[in-house]
């Protein structure tokens, strides 16, 4: 199915009013999904949180893709329990080996429900697809129900910035063929990059421990997945990457952009250009503190049980 750049170019328009998402983790990955997912659920004025998608990843956490979707699975639903909020939000598996090269669908229940809820939107409402993982979830479903790019915005951290000497960041070489098929399909894409970009979205020990740590159960499981990454040396900070994808939606006026042809991912895992592509939204700059604060605010008004002041 094909889009009119006049309708993507309408649909890439930063959201205005409350809006309806699914989010798409690796959330055993490592520490920034975590929050990037509290940070969603406790936004009910912004979005509605639909479900909730276990991704893929394999590292040193996971010795393969299926192992890599269970350990996530089972870490949101650690969450929603420091939250109080089990059972409020769906949590389904999604697939268990990349799209990859031969850029097969793959088969899983978070395939199919993206697939169904994406049918249920409407150009006019569309839901918006919120991705901070491999992209294997999201490509099947693209692969398998093409005609739903007409009823999504996808919001991806992936990539390295466009000037960047290569593009083999995590979430991106983990599938390279899904990442060729998101950035093919013409789906309204807004791409979020990480070095270059994201890298500005940093936190430390001293900040989580002031303003994380002692908000309940859910402040003290952030601060411990935080530090598990921390070093002794002076001056350390961490890159909480994901927080970008969900910030776009909560604080769009937070994020510099620009519309700009959909880069040519190469088998290599370098960027090419061509300008006869479609048009995606490239976010080219964050500003850290705007994020940063709405989520520590956020923390608080929850823990206290009262709106958060944003």
């Amino acid at each position: 199915m094909s889009l009119n750049e006049t309708e993507r170019v309408r649909l890439l328009t930063p959201p205005q009013g409350k809006v309806r998402m699914v989010l798409d983790t690796d959330a055993f990955n490592e520490i920034d999904d975590q929050f990037a997912i509290v940070q969603a659920l406790l936004s009910p004025d912004k979005v509605t949180v639909q479900a909730l998608y276990a991704a893929p990843f394999s590292n040193q956490r996971a010795d393969n893709p299926a192992r890599g979707m269970e350990l996530s699975f089972e870490e949101i639903n650690r969450l929603l329990e420091r939250l109080g909020m089990q059972g409020t939000v769906p949590v389904l598996k999604g697939v268990t080996s990349y799209v990859g090269t031969a850029k097969e669908a793959r088969e899983a229940e978070a395939v199919d429900h993206l697939i169904a809820a994406a049918r249920g939107a409407s150009p006019q409402s569309p839901l918006y697809v919120v991705a901070i993982a491999a992209i294997s979830n999201i490509a099947s479903a693209l692969l398998k129900a093409p005609d739903i790019i007409a009823r999504i915005v996808v919001i991806w951290l992936g990539g390295h910035a466009l000037n960047w000497p290569d593009t083999l960041e995590f979430n991106l070489r983990q599938d390279i063929g899904g990442a060729q098929i998101l950035l093919d399909s013409g789906v309204p894409l807004v791409l979020v990059p990480c070095k270059g970009i994201t890298t500005h979205l940093r936190s430390t020990v001293p900040e989580i421990e002031r303003y994380v740590e002692p908000c309940g159960d859910i402040g003290a499981f952030l601060s411990l997945r935080f530090k598990e990454y921390s070093s002794e040396h002076k001056g350390w900070s961490k890159e909480i990457w994901d927080m970008a994808a969900v910030g776009w939606l909560l604080h769009p006026e937070s994020m510099h952009s620009g519309l700009t042809p959909a880069p040519l991912l190469t088998a290599q895992g370098t960027w090419s250009a061509d300008p006869a592509r479609h048009l995606i939204r490239y976010i080219s700059y964050i500003e850290r503190d705007v994020i940063i604060t709405d989520f520590f605010n956020r923390l608080e008004s929850h823990v206290q049980g009262r709106q958060p002041t944003v």
